[in-house]
């Protein structure tokens, strides 16, 4: 029962939105779809649920056209509010999960089950114009689930979210999961996805730039990173002196370096404990899902304004 992207092409007048997005979601994954804004994450999740067509390519679940399921399969949470600002918070939850056959009696109940673990309870009864940003982005969640859906399509979730809404946000995430559930979620918010998802997809500008599962995107760029803490002066000269080795990262609790492929991290602590320094902390660990984003798109960016620069020369 997964969830495959092939080859989606979408153009809007001269922008060229989509070009050729091909990846996959196992069932009861979680997935991070990751880029920029106008990268071409929300214009892909509206081609998934059928609310706008693509120029070419297809999407299907469980081997069958998306489109062909019934709606209540799908549990879409849009980045702008969908929710209607006059009406009562609870009135609305049942009124939208009714729109999917759902029995109001168990809507109702299930909708205040979820007020009480989102800690709005005494918002049920309020207009949900009168609530903040946060306590509507959770009204939005649960509004997406109350059908119960197998695919979860979440255009940034945790956006304006304060740190105690987001952890509310993400145990709610990992408990569908557990059911069994496919969520698929944007964002840019990279530590975000770096904590939830087992699989990824990079985006930028309509194009993919890499995707597989989480730690194989971590490892694609071959590299590396060390922690260090140590007793030392501050002085990192030596460590600029080790081949192979680059400080990225240079802290009071503690130091980050990059150590390129083929290298052997150990020879950092040999040359930590040569110098006589007590070290605290030696950690490596694969580059953060923001250190190959900044890499791969980066890296882009630099190839793009190579071709246009040799374009505008000319041949020689």
């Amino acid at each position: 029962m997964s969830l495959e992207v092939v080859d989606l092409r979408k153009r809007f007048g001269d922008v060229q939105a989509l070009d050729g997005v091909t990846f996959a979601v196992a069932p009861g994954e979680v997935f991070g779809f990751l880029g920029a804004n106008g990268a071409g994450k929300t214009t892909t999740m509206r081609i998934v649920l059928g609310f706008l067509q693509p120029d070419t390519g297809t999407v299907t679940w469980a081997g069958s056209p998306a489109h062909d399921w019934p709606r209540r399969t799908w549990g879409y949470m849009p980045e702008e509010r969908g929710l209607y600002p006059r009406m009562l918070v609870l009135d609305q939850l049942v009124f939208f999960a009714s729109l999917y056959g759902v029995p109001r009696g168990q809507a109702r109940r299930d909708a205040l089950e979820w007020l009480a673990r989102f800690r709005i309870s005494d918002y049920a009864d309020r207009r949900a114009e009168t609530l903040s940003k946060g306590n509507q982005q959770k009204v939005q969640f649960i509004a997406t689930i109350l059908q119960d859906p197998d695919v979860l399509l979440m255009d940034e979730p945790f956006a304006g979210l304060d740190p105690v809404n987001v952890a509310l946000l993400k145990s709610a995430f990992l408990e569908m999961r557990d059911r069994g559930k496919t969520l698929v979620f944007s964002t840019h918010q990279l530590d975000q996805a770096e904590e939830l998802c087992d699989s990824v997809a990079i985006i930028d500008r309509g194009r993919l730039v890499t995707s597989g599962s989480t730690r194989d995107v971590k490892r694609s760029t071959g590299h590396q990173t060390i922690r260090l803490a140590t007793s030392g002066d501050g002085d990192l000269e030596w460590l600029r002196s080790i081949s192979s080795v680059q400080v990225t990262r240079p802290g009071r609790d503690y130091t980050e370096l990059r150590v390129e492929a083929g290298s052997d991290p150990q020879a950092v602590l040999r040359a930590a404990i040569a110098r006589g320094d007590d070290v605290y902390r030696f950690e490596v660990a694969d580059p953060s899902l923001e250190e190959v984003f900044v890499e791969r798109v980066g890296a882009l960016d630099v190839e793009e304004r190579t071709l246009a620069s040799a374009s505008l020369e000319g041949p020689a």
